[in-house]
């Protein structure tokens, strides 16, 4: 495939972002899965449609709100630092009672935000505390579980970690099979 001028990705994109932010349901889901697939190879390129992707968060269809929040997770690894504005969004999502899949894109953009930097991580703990709380030993728990391990081994505060290590060391003692795995694993990255 001939690779695009720049022009030609500049005009792609902001049609694809132009669709996301359009009144037609299918659009924004076909849309929201180009900027997830564009998330993972170029995240870069996104920046400059953060308010597009923060106002995308808002649409009633789970399927955009999910990739949306996944491609603002792979541009977080990047620079998280620009996605302040995303966190409320995510917070919403974090808690939306209609889809796991929403619940856990918005958990795993809120540890990637916040495993970059201490003050970050002290910001997102208390709901990332909730949300385990919350979704313990449901069908996305697994998954929950890995990105906390990821968030246990970032730049995260000491407070944050020792939050984290307390959260987790019920299950790590006395838990069974991935929980108690997966628990021993954070809490032992959390105590560093």
């Amino acid at each position: 495939m001939e690779e695009l001028s720049r022009p030609r990705e500049e005009v792609a994109l902001a049609q694809i972002m132009g669709q996301l932010c359009g009144g037609n349901r299918r659009g924004r889901q076909d849309a929201s899965h180009m900027i997830e697939s564009i998330a993972k190879t170029s995240p870069k390129q996104l920046f400059a449609y953060v308010d597009d992707l923060m106002d995308a968060l808002d649409r009633p269809e789970a399927q955009t709100r999910w990739e949306v929040l996944s491609a603002l997770s792979e541009m977080a690894k990047v620079d998280a630092g620009r996605l302040a504005e995303a966190y409320e969004g995510a917070e919403s999502s974090l808690f939306d009672e209609g889809s796991a899949t929403v619940r856990l894109s918005a958990f795993r953009f809120l540890t990637s935000y916040g495993m970059g930097d201490p003050k970050r991580s002290d910001e997102v703990w208390p709901l990332l505390d909730e949300a385990v709380q919350c979704y313990h030993g449901d069908p996305e728990y697994h998954d929950m579980l890995v990105c906390l391990l990821d968030f246990a081994r970032g730049n995260i505060s000491e407070a944050s970690a020792e939050a984290l290590a307390a959260r987790v060391s019920f299950d790590a003692e006395n838990g069974r099979s991935y929980i108690k795995a997966f628990s021993t694993e954070i809490a032992d990255a959390a105590k560093r």
